[in-house]
């Protein structure tokens, strides 16, 4: 679902814009004044896209989540105790750095973003050896490289068109996925604290008893939106831990091992449907599969045909 607001009104914006990035003040210049705000979610994180058709101040509380933008035409300039940054048409860039306040000038802005609440980051890496993992953070606030700052516009322009504000945001599992394919782009656009190579504590608990519970975990709950740090979670190990006996054993990862489980479940759904009332699209993202493309190649090579020649059985 899309949520609008285009107004005129400095305290409509202003009521809007807290909604999505907490209390602030709005200071306006200039003259043909005119906000439109947009807000799309997806799972847990919603994608926002705004414009302001004037020069405007704004003064920002301290966020505790990580507001992620890029900036599509104009000119917006961050400014907190710690750090100052200016960005143009085409820059990615981290808002301002979690539990500081911040103040912003934007001169006829138009740009898009979301916001990643903390907890949802700890829930896809880890941070420390052993079992009490730290806050995960990000260290700067500019992509690592170019490359990496386009396999964010990329990830989010997927996501964007994909999943958000489409009757697919509503189904569980493929928000969900999708939410965290853009928590794995931040990890991997922002320098952070992550960490992502095992332990000798790692290395020595991926033993076949804890590959075992993950499994079971995976088999029991396909249907419900997991992720690695639930499986992880159930078999008493760290996600890093997780990943390293997937590969030992098995030869693949968490995430590969719980596609192939949903391809199994939508195969036995299509198998049993009836190609009147149900599409392969529907029981494709009822799975997690957001692309219809990357369904259809993920279940070929998995079932030796295409979906759609299933449901016609």
């Amino acid at each position: 679902m899309t949520t609008l607001y285009e107004t005129t009104d400095l305290e409509v914006a202003r009521h809007a814009l807290a909604a999505l990035y907490g209390d602030l003040r709005l200071t306006a210049t200039g003259t043909g004044h005119r906000f439109r705000i947009s807000e799309a979610s997806v799972g847990p994180i919603a994608l926002h896209h705004n414009t302001f058709t004037m020069r405007l101040e704004v003064a920002n509380t301290p966020m505790r989540a990580v507001a992620i933008g890029r900036v599509l035409r104009g000119r917006f300039v961050f400014r907190s105790r710690r750090h100052r940054a200016e960005y143009r048409a085409g820059d990615v860039f981290i808002v301002a750095p979690p539990g500081e306040p911040y103040r912003s000038a934007i001169e006829d802005g138009d740009g898009e973003g979301c916001v990643i609440g903390p907890e949802l980051l700890t829930r896809i890496a880890g941070t420390a050896p052993g079992r009490s993992p730290g806050a995960l953070r990000f260290t700067g606030y500019e992509p690592i490289s170019a490359r990496a700052a386009r396999f964010w516009v990329d990830t989010y322009a997927f996501v964007r068109d994909t999943v958000a504000g489409t009757p697919a945001a509503t189904e569980p599992l493929l928000a969900g996925n999708a939410a965290r394919m853009l928590v794995a782009a931040a990890l991997a656009t922002f320098p952070n604290n992550a960490l992502h190579e095992p332990t000798i504590e790692d290395r020595h608990d991926a033993h076949p008893a804890a590959l075992r519970r993950a499994i079971g975990y995976i088999d029991d709950n396909a249907g419900r939106d997991i992720c690695a740090a639930d499986i992880a979670a159930a078999a008493h190990v760290t996600i890093r831990t997780l990943q390293l006996a997937f590969h030992r054993h098995l030869a693949t990862t968490p995430t590969a091992y719980l596609r192939r489980v949903r391809l199994e479940h939508a195969h036995r759904e299509l198998l049993a449907a009836d190609p009147a009332t149900t599409t392969v699209g529907a029981v494709a993202a009822r799975w997690g599969f957001a692309n219809h493309s990357r369904f259809t190649a993920h279940y070929r090579a998995a079932f030796g045909v295409a979906p759609s020649a299933t449901l016609r059985q």
